[in-house]
Formats: structure tokens, C-alpha cells, sequence
């Protein structure tokens, strides 16, 4: 009895603390933190500072499983509880006081924060890195899961003097610590932002330093050994932060802007307050820049420090104000360096995929705050689109800074957005509301008249799709289409969507062009060999696209056998893009292709099947996989990488494993083999594994 009643009170205590944490204002949060990576442990300590605005018996944090090793307030002991998810401290606090809360803790974050390449031989491959958007700082840190808590935090990181931190907020200096081998790293804010924006990188890095036109310091890292790879991943970054400072109307809100890139990153990029961590799958060379570039990751992060991190959302149904806007400034940015042909094909297709979703009953508004990725982000950004079109441009500029100076470092709602566009127009824009925001079908037909009016070239492409739809035959006459135009777009649609329709005369065109997205789309839907000379397409092997290289060098395996070995010679030391996707191909070919340098066959095997440990980017990692089951099947080592890789917390990799392994299951060779593997493997490792068969 004694018991229910201790956990009735916490309840009763936690439904006052939700009702009347208002009535607190958090200002400032000193942290320090100490990772261990060698436990998968945080080190830590925090002080807020926070001011009482209506008399309250108690104030609470958000702390997943965090340990706690001492609170004080004001200096001394005071009461608290900790139920694993909650903190809260109890006492008479006073309308008009001032507070400094202190606590001293440990965690083993479950999530949030990432330990890589600490358990691999690979020197300089360590990295520690976090991600908290939305409520999960509070794995790491005692903080405020509520976006609406926004605090003027400054960080201490302590860490090995030989690795670089980065943090939210500007660099104020470096300090040998106490303890040997140690470094700490203690970083400002000047301003006010929600938890969930903390975050920091610790890993091996140099840095390339840039300004901004308004004189903004902009780092951008990368490892040492990609120093060649720096400038085609951050090209037109200046120029794109410029242009977002121009373009916004709103200077710049924050000290510096940072860049880091880590190993397997949940996402593309994450825009946490002044520092953007990303894939380092966009970490490119020059070559694979025209295939895949950072460019419209690195816009879209960095709008983010406007909209989102500046004036934050108070809740999901508001999630529009962040992604829709970020997405659409990013294009904005594209559209300044690329031109308006990029832009507005780039909104074609994104109608397109908005269209069919609609179609399959998918349609979602966007104030549902359960909405897809592809409703915040595309329709958001169509919704701006049309909104600027409907308004013009002055009114819009106008209301967009209204809007950010009005609420900046506060939390704003769509209403509050709409009133600054209102009045900045002087109208009501209700009809707009509801066609482009409550309305959960995609006006699609309305979207395309609209591109129709603004590109000539999808004014061309759409002509020409009536062309079919009206004709009685396929007596089409592509071939003024094509010539009609200079559009790289156009062009890539028509091989992309009409494929086999076009005559030879159209691929010949293509092949013949020196625009290298347009030679890439040769290998739509069409079989090269049957129109293209063996000389014409042993030269897309010299192309500058590693996607046109991995494209020709399989349709030249295939088409002329007798020269395998030639083909496989020239491409021997191509790697191709981040996850490897020429290297990968070009071994699995090396093995089959009968007589090509035999003795090497089990290296070549042996290499392949290592692209499955963990210690390769997990894209590097699912091509392995990929590669093995369609043509060899694994060794023990691999199958042992595939049981671990089940966990893996980047969650499209963990379904593809685990897909891969239920399939190899339902045979039993591979069954029985996996169970005996299991045994030697730990609880985590086989969690999964241990769901689909009774291990023995």
C-alpha cells in the first residue's frame, strides 16, 4: 500500500507539473559532457537558469534513463524524483525568483547518440555525433522534450585532444583538461533555441573556412583524407548562404554556420542550430558531383536556420512552417544557381509524385500533423510557390520578414504565418487555406497550368503529351519536340518516360550531346548495343559520371563477352561514388567473367564479402549484400555482418537486412548454418534473429 500510494503521488504531482510548467522560464542551460565511448556512455552536467512567473510547488525536465549523481538548487540539496522519463524538483518556488537548478549525471543513451568505429582497427574512423529532432535530447541530456522551452544554452565537450568537437554556437576556446590526454572544447550562444537543435559532432577533421557576404564565419570539415572532396561538397556554399540571407529579407540569426559530415547519419542532413550534420555519403569527388551533389541538402539545412530553428513550430500540425519552407527556399537557391528550367521541372516532378499519392486516396492536408515527408516537404513548398505567384513577390518578401521579425526566437503557428500575410497584402487569404493547405487532394491541374505559364520547355512537354493522348497512331514526331528546345530537362524526360517509343535518331542526339545528365539517361529503358556501335559505347567509359561508368561498363559485359577482360582492365581502379557502385559491380564481373585473372578469383570474393562489415558505410555495406545473394551467397563472415546488421539504427538498412535474412531463413541449408553462427554471438546481435527461430 505504501508503495501505490508513493506512485499515486508522483502521478498526481506529474499531472500538476504538465499543467503549470508554463509558469516557469527557463533562460539559460550551462552544459558540460564527457562522452565514453567505450562504455556508449555520457558524462554530464547542467545548470538552468530559470525564473519563477506564477508561484508553483514544483518544475520538472525531461531525462530518459538518466542516472542521477547530485541535484542542487541554489547550492544546496533540494527534494526530486527521477521515474526514468521525468525530473522533477519539489519546493515552494516563488512568483519573481530566480533559480539555478544543477545536475550532475550519467546516461547509456538507447538512442540519440551514436558511438561509431570505436570497435573497428580503422585509425581516424572514431566518431561520436548525436540526433535529436523532435523530442529526444532527453536521452542525452536532462531538457525540455517541449519545442516551446527555448534556452540560451553554451556547451563544454571534453574528449581525446587529438579529435575535433563540434557544437551549437560559437567557438569562445580550447583548454587542456585535468585529466591526461584530454581536451575541452567550450562553445557560446547568444541566443535562445529548442533542445531538440542540441547537438553535437566529435570526430578526426580539417575544416575549410569561408565568409559570408555580411561577414558571417562559415566552417565547413571533412576528413583528412578527403581534402580533395571539400570543394566539390560544399561547392556554392557561399553563394547559397548569400542568397538565403538576400533572398529571406532577414539577416542571418546565429554567431557562425558549421558543417559536419559522419558515418551512417539517420538522414540526409539535420539543422541544428549552427551546426548541420550530414550524410558523408555527400562527401563527392568532382566526377560524381553531376550524379549526386550536396547542393540541395546543404540549401535546405541551412533555410532551416530561419525556419525552424529562428521561429520554431509549437507543434507537429505546424510541421508546414519548417519543412515546407525549408524545401522551398532550397529550390529557390537551385533555381539562383542552376536556372529556372532546374526549378520548375524539379516542382513538376514533386506534382507528380504529390498526384499519385492523391490518387491511391493518399492526399493528406498539411496541417495534419501525421502527414508524409513528401506532404510537409513537396506540398509545402508547392504551397509557397503558389501563395508568392497568387500575392507577388513584394508582398511576399514582405510578409516572410514581418513574419521572422515579429517571432523570431519564439514559437509560431500556421495562423500566425497567414495574419503577417494578410496584412502584409491587406486581404483576407482563406481561400488560399483551404485549396492549398486544409485541403487534402493536390490541385494538380492547377499546378501544372501554372508551370505551363512560367517554363516554356514543360509547356513543350505537355504539348507533347496531348500529342499522344489526341493521336491514332504512334506516328508521333518526337524528333521536333526534341529539337524545339535546349532544355537538359526535357530532353531527360522524354528518354526517362517515352523509352522504347523514340526513334534512333533521338538516342543518336543524345549520345551525341556533350551534356552529361542527358548521356545518362541513354540507359533509361533502352538496349545500347542494338543501335549504338561497340566504339560509340566503350566511350561513355570516359564519361565524368560514375553512374553513366557503372551503366556502360555492365551493358558492354553483357553485349560482347569476347572483350570482358578489356573492359574489366580499363575500369580496375574505379571506385565510383560514395557507396562504392562501380567497385562493388566491377568485383562481382571480375568473378564471373570465366578465365579473368583465376588466381585472384578468392580475393576478389574475399573483398566483396568484407563490404559487409560494420565498419563501411551501411550504403557500401547493402550493395555488398545486394551483389552476394543475387550472384554467389555469403560466407560465415558475411552472414554474420547480415545478423548483426538486423539492429542497425538507421532503420531503411535494418528492413533490408532483415528482409534479406528472413528470405535466406526459408532455406535450410542457410537455416541451419545461421543457428549454429547465432551461438557465438551476443544477445544484441541475434535480438532480431531470436524473434523469427528458437535458437539452440
Amino acid at each position: 500500500m505504501k508503495r501505490f500510494l508513493s506512485l499515486f503521488f508522483l502521478f498526481v504531482a506529474f499531472l500538476g507539473l504538465s499543467q503549470h510548467q508554463d509558469k516557469v522560464d527557463f533562460i539559460r542551460g550551462e552544459i558540460m559532457v564527457v562522452p565514453k565511448p567505450d562504455e556508449k556512455k555520457i558524462v554530464g552536467q547542467v545548470t538552468y537558469s530559470f525564473e519563477i512567473l506564477e508561484n508553483v510547488d514544483s518544475v520538472f525536465l525531461d531525462a530518459q534513463n538518466i542516472e542521477l549523481k547530485n541535484i542542487e538548487l541554489d547550492d544546496k540539496k533540494v527534494k526530486f524524483s527521477n521515474n526514468g522519463k521525468t525530473i522533477s524538483i519539489y519546493t515552494n518556488f516563488k512568483k519573481g525568483k530566480s533559480h539555478e537548478l544543477s545536475i550532475d549525471y550519467s546516461v547509456r543513451p538507447t538512442q540519440t547518440v551514436y558511438f561509431s568505429g570505436w570497435d573497428d582497427e580503422i585509425e581516424g574512423n572514431e566518431q561520436v555525433w548525436t540526433q535529436g529532432q523532435g523530442k529526444y535530447t532527453s536521452y542525452w541530456l536532462p531538457s525540455f522534450d517541449d519545442m516551446e522551452e527555448k534556452v540560451e544554452f553554451d556547451i563544454t565537450v571534453t574528449t581525446n585532444k587529438d579529435l575535433t568537437v563540434l557544437t551549437n554556437g560559437k567557438l569562445i576556446t580550447e583548454s587542456e583538461f585535468p585529466y591526461h590526454g584530454k581536451h575541452s572544447w567550450i562553445f557560446g550562444m547568444r541566443n535562445p533555441m529548442s533542445s531538440y537543435l542540441l547537438a553535437f559532432a566529435i570526430g578526426d577533421y580539417k575544416k575549410q573556412e569561408l565568409k559570408s557576404a555580411s561577414g558571417i564565419p562559415i566552417e565547413n570539415y571533412y576528413y583528412p583524407s578527403d581534402s580533395l572532396r571539400a570543394e566539390p561538397t560544399y561547392r556554392y556554399t557561399k553563394q547559397i548562404f548569400d542568397f538565403l540571407e538576400k533572398e529571406i529579407g532577414v539577416p542571418y540569426p546565429w554567431q557562425d554556420y558549421k558543417q559536419v559530415p559522419v558515418h551512417d547519419f539517420l538522414y540526409a542532413g539535420m539543422e541544428n542550430t549552427t551546426v548541420t550534420i550530414f550524410s558523408d555519403q555527400y562527401v563527392i569527388d568532382s566526377t560524381a558531383f553531376v550524379d549526386k551533389n550536396y547542393v540541395n541538402v546543404n540549401a535546405h539545412e541551412m533555410a532551416h536556420q530561419w525556419f525552424g530553428n529562428l521561429v520554431t513550430e509549437k507543434d507537429g500540425e505546424h510541421h508546414w512552417l519548417h519543412e515546407g519552407f525549408a524545401t522551398y527556399y532550397a529550390y529557390l537557391a537551385e533555381q539562383h544557381l542552376f536556372g529556372d528550367d532546374h526549378f520548375y521541372w524539379k516542382l513538376y516532378h514533386t506534382a507528380q509524385e504529390l498526384r499519385e499519392v492523391a490518387e491511391k486516396g493518399g492526399g493528406q492536408s498539411l496541417l495534419d500533423p501525421k502527414a508524409s515527408s513528401l506532404t510537409f516537404y513537396e506540398k509545402g513548398a508547392w504551397a509557397l510557390f503558389m501563395l508568392r505567384d497568387e500575392i507577388g513577390d513584394d508582398a511576399f518578401k514582405k510578409g516572410i520578414r514581418s513574419y521572422l521579425n515579429r517571432y523570431g526566437f519564439k514559437n509560431v503557428t500556421v495562423d500566425d504565418f497567414l495574419e503577417e500575410m494578410e496584412i502584409s497584402i491587406g486581404r483576407d487569404l482563406t481561400d488560399f487555406q483551404e485549396e492549398w493547405l486544409n485541403n487534402k487532394e493536390f490541385p494538380f491541374e492547377k499546378a501544372k497550368a501554372k508551370l505551363a505559364e512560367k517554363s516554356p520547355s514543360l509547356k513543350l512537354s505537355f504539348d507533347l503529351e496531348m500529342d499522344l493522348n489526341q493521336s491514332q497512331s504512334d506516328d508521333i514526331d518526337y524528333l521536333k519536340y526534341w529539337e524545339a528546345t535546349n532544355s537538359v530537362h526535357l530532353k531527360k524526360y522524354m528518354l526517362n518516360y517515352y523509352r522504347t517509343s523514340l526513334p534512333d535518331a533521338i538516342y543518336a542526339k543524345a549520345f551525341d550531346s556533350d551534356t552529361i545528365p542527358v548521356r545518362q539517361a541513354l540507359f533509361s529503358g533502352r538496349d545500347l548495343p542494338k543501335f549504338l556501335d561497340k566504339e560509340k559505347l566503350e566511350s561513355l567509359l570516359n564519361d565524368k559520371s560514375y553512374i553513366t561508368k557503372e551503366n556502360a561498363l555492365f551493358s558492354l559485359w553483357q553485349a560482347y563477352p569476347e572483350e570482358r577482360a578489356n573492359y574489366l582492365d580499363r575500369t580496375r581502379n574505379v571506385v565510383g561514388l560514395p557507396n562504392k557502385n562501380i567497385r562493388l559491380m566491377w568485383l562481382t564481373l571480375a568473378i564471373l567473367t570465366e578465365g579473368f585473372e583465376s588466381v585472384k578469383t578468392k580475393s576478389y570474393f574475399d573483398e566483396l564479402s568484407s563490404y559487409t562489415n560494420p565498419e563501411y558505410p551501411f550504403e557500401v555495406r547493402q550493395g555488398a549484400f545486394f551483389y552476394l545473394k543475387e550472384a554467389f551467397g555469403f560466407n560465415d563472415t558475411s552472414l554474420i555482418n547480415l545478423i548483426g546488421a538486423t539492429d542497425h539504427h538507421v532503420w531503411q538498412f535494418r528492413k533490408y537486412t532483415r528482409d534479406l535474412l528472413n528470405g535466406l531463413l526459408e532455406d535450410d541449408d542457410y537455416r541451419t548454418r545461421i543457428k549454429k553462427l547465432a551461438q557465438e554471438l551476443s544477445v544484441k546481435e541475434t535480438r532480431y534473429l531470436s524473434t523469427k527461430l528458437s535458437l539452440e
